[in-house]
């Protein structure tokens, strides 16, 4: 039997009304680098911007080589992003993050309120 890649996803809006997805996979155990290739797949099938893994133990060197080939997401403002991200239980918990866009440009900012005239 063969289990779904996706556990999880995450949205953001690097755009206005453009809906963008992060796909996560959770693998206990030990790593291998199928599961990379596999969520791969998933980001593919799903036209997610980025995949992550993230597993308990450290990934091995394949499995970083098959994420690095994946490329980048790149944001309208340039900034790139991995697109297939390795992470760690022990890295979470240490405080690391999914690196996605973050910036929010589904609203436009309000102008800054001026104080009233005649108050001090």
């Amino acid at each position: 039997m063969r289990i779904r890649a996706l556990t999880g996803r995450l949205y953001f809006h690097d755009e206005p009304k453009s809906t963008k997805q992060v796909v996560i996979s959770v693998k206990g155990g030990h790593p291998m680098v199928t599961h990379v290739r596999d969520l791969r797949g998933v980001i593919e099938r799903e036209k997610a911007a980025i995949g992550v893994l993230i597993s308990i133990q450290e990934p091995t060197h394949p499995m970083r080589s098959e994420a690095a080939s994946a490329g980048f997401y790149e944001a309208p403002w340039g900034r790139k992003y991995a697109r297939l991200q390795l992470l760690t239980v022990a890295e979470l918990l240490a405080g690391k993050t999914v690196d996605f866009p973050r910036e929010n440009v589904t609203f436009k900012k309000a102008p800054k309120a001026s104080e009233p005239a005649g108050r001090n």
